[in-house]
């Protein structure tokens, strides 16, 4: 459909199962691709982005049989150096699945074989070249097809040699998720030690503790000091760890967790709890700054409205919760107060300039936003919302998603309410299930 008009509500209250995480399936699809022996992955999120990744890793000859939409078997190719993949030559269309295209890049870099990587035109846009850069610190052949420094890219086999390299830190983590995935292609010695030194800042450093977490699953053991220098072993396997399970998705539940907190609850997402591996998890954190009453069990946490029943603004760096931010964003329009929500440069790079287009939908409901470089000022208005607006997505399954908290003030119209499907296909019936007008 074109677009999905969410009447006004009042409360939220019920439970939630939440869908799998998008950033552990698509890590633990490919490392079980890569792996010696076979994987069975349970809980898989069932989305665009994992289609991609599944697509690509079908398209290279990797064995996967489906057991049922969550569950999906992998026969490893026991990855080792040189490495090679059952097809030697493809090519693969990744959407717009910034988790496919950045590990793949890495791996296939340092793979035997010739490959097309494309995308949608938004992933054209979203910039690769400090990926690009170190990959070619150890060898890799690697051509731009269109803009230097952005996708589509080509790799063609190389002469991949050990040796230390730098990669940024201050655009995307998936740069280093995927170098850190790859290491291990680009030697044959288990005694060498491969180093990756963080240049400038480490942006979104929980996704790098999830990416390490994963590998240990695997039998891959990363050491690293201060965030700054990564040192994994060269020609060692992956191994399967068998059977794996894959978290509900933190950043889906900042959603319902957020409607708990505007909409009195108490709403309960299960999926995700106090041991959760991902870092937005700690969105729970900064509602509580804002007051709300968030309690948290070993695979669920719940969200109810402060005490007073008002929520009250906050100043914070959301480095480490760069997704779940967003809701944050929207929550704002119900506190008292002026939010400032700081450090988010990596908004501009994502599936759209999130910067510019919370900022741009946020003013259609009244609110107050000054935009800089890396942050958003977000200040209420006096009244109520502004009545009836539409909101444009841009593409954005996370706009989508994060607006539909603003029906708890007036109804609101959604543009191209389907983008959700790149992580949550079901997202506005789960939504519409637990509010009440």
């Amino acid at each position: 459909m074109d677009f999905l008009d969410l009447p006004a509500v009042k409360t939220a209250r019920g439970t939630v199962h939440l869908p799998g995480s998008k950033s552990i399936s698509n890590r633990v699809l490919l490392l079980a691709a890569l792996a010696d022996g076979a994987t069975e992955i349970r809980d898989v999120l069932v989305s665009d982005d994992t289609a991609r990744m599944l697509d690509a890793l079908q398209t290279l000859g990797v064995s996967i049989v489906k057991a049922n939409d969550k569950v999906y078997r992998i026969q490893g190719i026991s990855g080792h150096f040189p490495l090679k993949f059952p097809v030697g030559e493809a090519s693969l269309f990744l959407g717009n699945a910034g988790t496919a295209f950045r590990p793949l890049t890495a791996v296939l870099a340092l793979a035997v074989g010739s490959y097309r990587l494309s995308g949608t035109p938004r992933m054209h846009e979203r910039p690769i070249g400090d990926l690009v850069d170190a990959l070619r610190q150890l060898g890799a052949d690697i051509t731009y097809l269109g803009n230097v420094g952005f996708p589509p890219l080509e790799i063609k086999p190389a002469h991949i040699r050990a040796s230390n390299i730098a990669v940024r830190g201050d655009v995307s983590s998936q740069f280093l998720t995927g170098l850190l995935m790859a290491m291990p292609f680009c030697a044959p010695d288990s005694n060498q030690e491969q180093v990756i030194t963080v240049a400038g800042e480490l942006i979104s450093r929980p996704y790098i503790e999830l990416t390490i977490a994963l590998m240990a699953r695997f039998g891959m053991h990363v050491e690293h000091e201060n965030w700054r220098r990564f040192t994994v072993c060269a020609g060692k396997r992956y191994r399967s760890p068998g059977e794996i399970f894959v978290e509900g998705d933190a950043s889906s539940a900042s959603y319902f967790l957020a409607a708990g907190a505007i909409g009195a609850g108490p709403v309960r997402v299960e999926g995700i709890g106090r041991d959760s591996l991902q870092g937005d998890v700690h969105f729970a954190d900064a509602l509580i700054k804002m007051g709300a009453r968030i309690t948290p069990g070993a695979n669920w946490v719940e969200a109810r409205a402060p005490a007073s029943g008002y929520l009250q603004a906050i100043d914070l760096d959301c480095n480490h919760i760069p997704d779940a931010a967003m809701t944050l964003a929207v929550t704002a329009l119900f506190a008292k107060g002026t939010t400032v929500l700081r450090n988010i440069a990596s908004w501009r790079v994502k599936e759209t300039d999130r910067l510019a287009a919370m900022a741009t939908e946020l003013r259609k409901l009244g609110a107050a936003v000054d935009e800089g470089a890396d942050f958003l000022r977000i200040t209420p208005p006096a009244g109520p919302l502004a009545t009836h607006a539409v909101i444009d997505t841009y593409e954005d399954h996370r706009m989508a998603m994060c607006f539909s908290l603003a029906s708890f003030g007036t109804p609101v119209r959604i543009n191209d309410p389907n983008c959700v499907a790149k992580t949550f296909p079901d997202y506005f019936g789960q939504f519409s299930a637990i509010v009440q007008a």
